[in-house]
Protein backbone atom coordinates (compact mmCIF):
# COMPACT_ATOMS: atom_id res chain seq x y z
CA UNK A 1 0.00 0.00 0.00
CA UNK A 2 1.18 3.74 -0.46
CA UNK A 3 2.23 5.61 2.11
CA UNK A 4 -0.70 7.92 1.89
CA UNK A 5 -3.08 5.17 1.89
CA UNK A 6 -4.15 6.46 5.06
CA UNK A 7 -7.15 4.38 5.63
CA UNK A 8 -5.18 1.19 5.17
CA UNK A 9 -3.07 2.14 8.17
CA UNK A 10 -6.37 3.14 10.13
CA UNK A 11 -7.73 -0.41 9.02
CA UNK A 12 -4.70 -1.77 10.04
CA UNK A 13 -4.34 -0.39 13.64
CA UNK A 14 -8.09 -1.19 14.30
CA UNK A 15 -7.80 -5.02 12.89
CA UNK A 16 -4.80 -5.11 14.84
CA UNK A 17 -6.65 -3.81 18.26
CA UNK A 18 -9.44 -6.76 17.64
CA UNK A 19 -6.92 -9.47 17.26
CA UNK A 20 -3.00 -9.24 17.79
CA UNK A 21 -0.28 -6.25 17.33
CA UNK A 22 1.24 -8.30 14.26
CA UNK A 23 -1.44 -8.76 11.81
CA UNK A 24 -0.51 -8.59 8.11
CA UNK A 25 -3.23 -7.08 5.44
CA UNK A 26 -2.50 -8.23 2.07
CA UNK A 27 -5.09 -6.93 -0.67
CA UNK A 28 -6.65 -9.46 -2.14
CA UNK A 29 -9.94 -7.41 -4.38
CA UNK A 30 -11.46 -3.94 -4.44
CA UNK A 31 -15.08 -4.72 -6.52
CA UNK A 32 -17.57 -2.39 -8.19
CA UNK A 33 -17.80 -0.24 -5.42
CA UNK A 34 -15.43 1.87 -2.88
CA UNK A 35 -14.92 -1.10 -0.99
CA UNK A 36 -11.91 -2.87 -0.80
CA UNK A 37 -11.14 -6.30 0.47
CA UNK A 38 -8.09 -7.72 2.77
CA UNK A 39 -6.80 -11.16 3.49
CA UNK A 40 -4.88 -11.93 7.00
CA UNK A 41 -4.23 -14.21 9.13
CA UNK A 42 -4.36 -14.74 13.09
CA UNK A 43 -3.69 -17.98 15.01
CA UNK A 44 -3.31 -20.16 11.70
CA UNK A 45 -6.98 -18.87 11.10
CA UNK A 46 -7.48 -16.51 8.07
CA UNK A 47 -9.95 -13.54 7.91
CA UNK A 48 -11.38 -10.68 5.95
CA UNK A 49 -10.94 -6.98 6.50
CA UNK A 50 -13.47 -4.80 4.62
CA UNK A 51 -12.41 -1.31 4.03
CA UNK A 52 -16.07 0.10 3.30
CA UNK A 53 -15.57 3.94 3.65
CA UNK A 54 -18.65 5.10 5.39
CA UNK A 55 -19.64 8.22 3.64
CA UNK A 56 -19.74 6.19 0.57
CA UNK A 57 -20.80 2.57 1.62
CA UNK A 58 -22.13 2.78 4.88
CA UNK A 59 -21.42 -1.12 6.14
CA UNK A 60 -25.27 -0.96 8.48
CA UNK A 61 -27.09 -2.77 5.44
CA UNK A 62 -24.36 -5.24 4.77
CA UNK A 63 -24.84 -6.46 8.66
CA UNK A 64 -28.52 -6.27 8.68
CA UNK A 65 -28.72 -8.38 5.74
CA UNK A 66 -26.22 -10.64 6.58
CA UNK A 67 -28.59 -11.00 10.15
CA UNK A 68 -31.60 -11.59 7.34
CA UNK A 69 -30.12 -13.75 5.21
CA UNK A 70 -28.57 -16.33 7.61
CA UNK A 71 -32.23 -16.02 9.62
CA UNK A 72 -33.51 -16.81 6.13
CA UNK A 73 -31.79 -20.23 5.44
CA UNK A 74 -28.59 -18.69 3.41
CA UNK A 75 -25.35 -18.31 4.08
CA UNK A 76 -23.38 -15.31 4.02
CA UNK A 77 -19.67 -14.32 5.57
CA UNK A 78 -20.14 -13.71 9.21
CA UNK A 79 -19.27 -10.23 10.63
CA UNK A 80 -16.96 -10.78 13.33
CA UNK A 81 -16.21 -7.38 14.30
CA UNK A 82 -16.87 -3.92 12.86
CA UNK A 83 -17.05 0.15 13.53
CA UNK A 84 -19.66 1.08 11.75
CA UNK A 85 -18.36 5.24 12.04
CA UNK A 86 -14.69 3.91 10.40
CA UNK A 87 -16.47 1.83 8.28
CA UNK A 88 -14.30 -1.30 8.74
CA UNK A 89 -15.69 -4.90 9.23
CA UNK A 90 -13.86 -8.32 9.61
CA UNK A 91 -15.28 -11.49 8.23
CA UNK A 92 -15.15 -15.20 8.28
CA UNK A 93 -12.96 -15.92 4.67
CA UNK A 94 -15.05 -17.71 2.39
CA UNK A 95 -11.64 -18.38 0.23
CA UNK A 96 -11.32 -17.75 -3.40
CA UNK A 97 -13.66 -20.13 -5.01
CA UNK A 98 -16.44 -18.19 -6.78
CA UNK A 99 -18.90 -20.02 -8.92
CA UNK A 100 -18.08 -18.79 -11.60
CA UNK A 101 -14.24 -20.50 -11.74
CA UNK A 102 -16.37 -23.84 -11.43
CA UNK A 103 -18.80 -23.63 -14.10
CA UNK A 104 -18.25 -25.26 -17.29
CA UNK A 105 -20.46 -27.27 -19.82
CA UNK A 106 -20.78 -30.61 -17.80
CA UNK A 107 -21.69 -28.45 -14.53
CA UNK A 108 -23.52 -25.70 -15.33
CA UNK A 109 -26.79 -27.10 -15.20
CA UNK A 110 -26.75 -28.68 -11.66
CA UNK A 111 -24.58 -25.51 -10.25
CA UNK A 112 -27.48 -23.36 -11.28
CA UNK A 113 -29.76 -25.25 -10.54
CA UNK A 114 -28.46 -24.74 -7.07
CA UNK A 115 -28.17 -21.46 -7.37
CA UNK A 116 -31.89 -20.93 -8.52
CA UNK A 117 -32.99 -22.99 -5.46
CA UNK A 118 -31.48 -20.53 -3.05
CA UNK A 119 -33.81 -17.52 -4.31
CA UNK A 120 -37.01 -18.34 -3.40
CA UNK A 121 -35.40 -17.83 0.63
CA UNK A 122 -33.70 -14.74 -0.56
CA UNK A 123 -37.22 -13.71 -1.87
CA UNK A 124 -38.33 -14.15 1.69
CA UNK A 125 -36.02 -11.04 2.85
CA UNK A 126 -38.53 -8.16 2.76
CA UNK A 127 -36.77 -6.35 5.77
CA UNK A 128 -34.46 -6.49 8.31
CA UNK A 129 -35.11 -6.23 12.04
CA UNK A 130 -34.53 -2.96 12.07
CA UNK A 131 -35.49 -1.79 8.55
CA UNK A 132 -38.43 -2.54 5.55
CA UNK A 133 -36.26 -2.95 2.44
CA UNK A 134 -36.62 -0.19 -0.63
CA UNK A 135 -39.16 -0.58 -3.51
CA UNK A 136 -37.74 -1.17 -6.95
CA UNK A 137 -40.34 1.17 -8.02
CA UNK A 138 -40.76 3.34 -11.22
CA UNK A 139 -38.79 5.98 -9.47
CA UNK A 140 -35.88 3.76 -8.72
CA UNK A 141 -35.67 1.97 -12.93
CA UNK A 142 -35.57 5.22 -13.82
CA UNK A 143 -32.59 6.54 -12.07
CA UNK A 144 -30.94 3.33 -13.02
CA UNK A 145 -32.12 3.78 -16.72
CA UNK A 146 -30.47 7.12 -16.68
CA UNK A 147 -27.13 5.91 -16.11
CA UNK A 148 -27.34 4.44 -19.48
CA UNK A 149 -28.05 7.65 -21.35
CA UNK A 150 -25.43 10.30 -18.91
CA UNK A 151 -22.54 7.71 -18.75
CA UNK A 152 -22.66 5.14 -21.94
CA UNK A 153 -24.12 7.75 -24.35
CA UNK A 154 -23.22 11.08 -23.32
CA UNK A 155 -19.75 10.60 -21.64
CA UNK A 156 -18.46 7.62 -22.96
CA UNK A 157 -19.60 7.88 -26.46
CA UNK A 158 -20.09 11.58 -26.31
CA UNK A 159 -23.33 10.79 -28.07
CA UNK A 160 -25.67 13.23 -29.22
CA UNK A 161 -29.38 12.00 -28.73
CA UNK A 162 -31.78 13.62 -31.24
CA UNK A 163 -35.68 13.72 -30.45
CA UNK A 164 -36.19 10.89 -32.49
CA UNK A 165 -34.02 8.68 -30.61
CA UNK A 166 -34.87 10.38 -26.81
CA UNK A 167 -38.81 9.13 -28.23
CA UNK A 168 -37.51 5.75 -29.05
CA UNK A 169 -35.32 5.26 -26.01
CA UNK A 170 -38.28 6.58 -23.60
CA UNK A 171 -40.87 4.27 -25.17
CA UNK A 172 -38.66 1.79 -24.47
CA UNK A 173 -38.16 2.81 -21.37
CA UNK A 174 -41.50 3.08 -20.06
CA UNK A 175 -42.22 -0.84 -21.34
CA UNK A 176 -39.52 -1.80 -19.54
CA UNK A 177 -40.56 -0.44 -16.71
CA UNK A 178 -44.36 -1.47 -16.93
CA UNK A 179 -42.92 -4.64 -17.76
CA UNK A 180 -40.77 -4.56 -14.17
CA UNK A 181 -43.78 -3.01 -11.92
CA UNK A 182 -46.54 -5.55 -13.07
CA UNK A 183 -44.41 -8.11 -11.59
CA UNK A 184 -45.04 -10.24 -8.25
CA UNK A 185 -42.62 -8.21 -6.08
CA UNK A 186 -40.17 -9.94 -3.78
CA UNK A 187 -36.98 -9.42 -2.21
CA UNK A 188 -33.88 -9.58 -4.71
CA UNK A 189 -30.22 -9.70 -3.82
CA UNK A 190 -29.89 -7.44 -6.88
CA UNK A 191 -26.66 -8.29 -8.23
CA UNK A 192 -27.29 -11.83 -8.21
CA UNK A 193 -24.71 -13.89 -10.44
CA UNK A 194 -21.54 -15.91 -10.59
CA UNK A 195 -18.87 -13.78 -8.70
CA UNK A 196 -21.29 -12.97 -5.84
CA UNK A 197 -21.78 -16.78 -5.03
CA UNK A 198 -18.86 -18.58 -3.40
CA UNK A 199 -17.69 -22.39 -3.13
CA UNK A 200 -17.40 -22.96 0.73
CA UNK A 201 -17.45 -25.76 2.86
CA UNK A 202 -19.59 -27.60 -0.20
CA UNK A 203 -22.42 -24.88 0.56
CA UNK A 204 -22.98 -21.91 -1.75
CA UNK A 205 -22.14 -18.38 0.24
CA UNK A 206 -24.18 -15.40 -1.30
CA UNK A 207 -21.92 -11.92 -0.98
CA UNK A 208 -22.53 -8.66 -1.89
CA UNK A 209 -26.09 -8.61 -0.86
CA UNK A 210 -25.79 -4.94 0.87
CA UNK A 211 -28.23 -3.44 -1.79
CA UNK A 212 -31.34 -6.18 -1.58
CA UNK A 213 -34.71 -4.48 -2.59
CA UNK A 214 -38.03 -5.61 -3.28
CA UNK A 215 -38.73 -6.04 -7.11
CA UNK A 216 -39.72 -8.03 -9.85
CA UNK A 217 -39.77 -11.99 -9.51
CA UNK A 218 -37.49 -12.63 -12.54
CA UNK A 219 -34.72 -10.15 -11.64
CA UNK A 220 -32.52 -12.34 -9.52
CA UNK A 221 -32.81 -15.34 -12.32
CA UNK A 222 -32.13 -13.27 -15.31
CA UNK A 223 -29.18 -11.42 -13.08
CA UNK A 224 -27.27 -14.92 -12.90
CA UNK A 225 -28.31 -16.43 -16.27
CA UNK A 226 -27.80 -13.59 -18.20
CA UNK A 227 -24.03 -12.75 -16.79
CA UNK A 228 -21.49 -10.86 -17.98
CA UNK A 229 -19.01 -12.91 -16.79
CA UNK A 230 -20.64 -15.99 -17.98
CA UNK A 231 -22.03 -16.31 -20.98
CA UNK A 232 -23.92 -19.49 -22.20
CA UNK A 233 -26.21 -20.21 -25.05
CA UNK A 234 -29.73 -19.33 -25.07
CA UNK A 235 -31.24 -22.85 -24.65
CA UNK A 236 -29.50 -23.88 -21.27
CA UNK A 237 -30.62 -19.89 -20.35
CA UNK A 238 -34.06 -20.70 -21.25
CA UNK A 239 -34.37 -24.40 -19.77
CA UNK A 240 -32.86 -22.62 -16.51
CA UNK A 241 -35.34 -20.11 -16.83
CA UNK A 242 -38.16 -22.56 -16.85
CA UNK A 243 -36.76 -24.29 -13.90
CA UNK A 244 -36.81 -20.69 -11.53
CA UNK A 245 -40.29 -20.38 -13.22
CA UNK A 246 -41.14 -24.04 -11.57
CA UNK A 247 -39.10 -22.83 -8.57
CA UNK A 248 -41.56 -19.67 -8.20
CA UNK A 249 -44.70 -22.08 -8.44
CA UNK A 250 -43.23 -24.69 -5.97
CA UNK A 251 -42.85 -21.55 -3.30
CA UNK A 252 -46.28 -20.11 -4.39
CA UNK A 253 -44.34 -17.30 -5.08
CA UNK A 254 -46.49 -17.17 -8.34
CA UNK A 255 -49.79 -17.64 -8.70
CA UNK A 256 -50.83 -20.78 -10.29
CA UNK A 257 -52.72 -19.33 -13.35
CA UNK A 258 -49.29 -17.94 -14.51
CA UNK A 259 -48.51 -19.13 -18.01
CA UNK A 260 -44.42 -19.42 -18.30
CA UNK A 261 -45.03 -17.12 -21.65
CA UNK A 262 -46.02 -14.10 -19.42
CA UNK A 263 -42.69 -15.43 -16.91
CA UNK A 264 -40.57 -15.40 -19.91
CA UNK A 265 -41.82 -11.79 -21.41
CA UNK A 266 -40.94 -10.82 -17.55
CA UNK A 267 -37.67 -12.45 -17.53
CA UNK A 268 -36.64 -10.94 -20.92
CA UNK A 269 -37.68 -7.07 -20.34
CA UNK A 270 -35.83 -7.21 -16.73
CA UNK A 271 -33.23 -8.13 -17.80
CA UNK A 272 -32.94 -5.55 -20.95
CA UNK A 273 -33.65 -2.98 -18.46
CA UNK A 274 -30.44 -4.58 -15.92
CA UNK A 275 -27.89 -4.52 -19.15
CA UNK A 276 -29.12 -0.86 -20.02
CA UNK A 277 -27.63 -0.23 -16.63
CA UNK A 278 -25.23 -2.13 -16.42
CA UNK A 279 -23.31 -0.93 -19.87
CA UNK A 280 -24.07 2.33 -18.47
CA UNK A 281 -22.21 1.67 -14.99
CA UNK A 282 -19.23 -0.08 -16.77
CA UNK A 283 -18.32 3.16 -18.29
CA UNK A 284 -19.34 4.95 -15.28
CA UNK A 285 -16.66 2.81 -13.09
CA UNK A 286 -14.24 3.74 -16.28
CA UNK A 287 -14.47 7.64 -16.04
CA UNK A 288 -15.52 8.12 -12.62
CA UNK A 289 -13.80 5.67 -10.55
CA UNK A 290 -10.66 4.97 -12.99
CA UNK A 291 -11.53 1.16 -13.35
CA UNK A 292 -11.22 0.59 -16.71
CA UNK A 293 -11.14 -2.99 -17.00
CA UNK A 294 -14.91 -2.88 -17.10
CA UNK A 295 -14.87 -1.35 -20.30
CA UNK A 296 -14.70 -4.86 -22.06
CA UNK A 297 -17.68 -6.10 -20.47
CA UNK A 298 -19.94 -3.25 -22.28
CA UNK A 299 -20.24 -5.58 -25.50
CA UNK A 300 -21.64 -8.33 -23.97
CA UNK A 301 -24.54 -6.48 -22.50
CA UNK A 302 -25.25 -5.11 -25.27
CA UNK A 303 -25.12 -8.48 -27.12
CA UNK A 304 -27.91 -9.24 -24.43
CA UNK A 305 -29.94 -6.35 -25.22
CA UNK A 306 -29.98 -7.27 -29.35
CA UNK A 307 -30.30 -11.01 -29.05
CA UNK A 308 -33.44 -10.72 -26.30
CA UNK A 309 -34.76 -7.29 -28.07
CA UNK A 310 -34.75 -9.37 -31.14
CA UNK A 311 -37.53 -11.52 -29.96
CA UNK A 312 -40.19 -8.80 -29.73
CA UNK A 313 -40.98 -6.72 -31.91
CA UNK A 314 -41.87 -3.60 -29.94
CA UNK A 315 -37.97 -3.24 -29.37
CA UNK A 316 -37.28 -3.67 -33.25
CA UNK A 317 -35.89 0.35 -33.72
CA UNK A 318 -33.75 -0.20 -30.51
CA UNK A 319 -32.32 -3.42 -31.77
CA UNK A 320 -31.23 -1.77 -35.18
CA UNK A 321 -29.98 1.40 -33.34
CA UNK A 322 -27.96 -0.67 -30.74
CA UNK A 323 -26.39 -3.25 -33.57
CA UNK A 324 -25.70 -0.51 -36.29
CA UNK A 325 -25.38 2.30 -34.01
CA UNK A 326 -23.84 2.34 -30.54
CA UNK A 327 -22.13 -1.04 -30.67
CA UNK A 328 -19.58 -0.30 -33.01
CA UNK A 329 -18.99 3.07 -31.36
CA UNK A 330 -18.05 0.45 -28.15
CA UNK A 331 -16.01 -1.88 -29.27
CA UNK A 332 -13.82 1.23 -31.56
CA UNK A 333 -13.06 2.00 -28.07
CA UNK A 334 -11.87 -0.40 -26.46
Amino acid sequence: MPLSDQRFFQLTEWGRLCFDPYIQLQLISGDASFRRYFRFKHNNQSYIAVDSPPDLVPILPFIELAKSYQQSGLYTPEVLHHDEQLGFMVLTDLGDNMLNSALNADTVMPLYQQAIELLPLVAKVKSTNKHKLPAFDEAFISTELSIFNDWLLKKHLNYTLYESTQKMLLQVFNTLTKAIVSQPQVAMHRDYHSRNIMLHNQQMFLIDFQDTVVGPISYDAVSLLRDCYAVWPSTVVDDLAKYHFEQCLKHELLSTNTQFEQYQYWFDLTGMQRHLKIAGIFARLHHRDGKSGYLADIPQSLHYLIEVGSRYNEFSELVAWLQQDILPKVEAKL
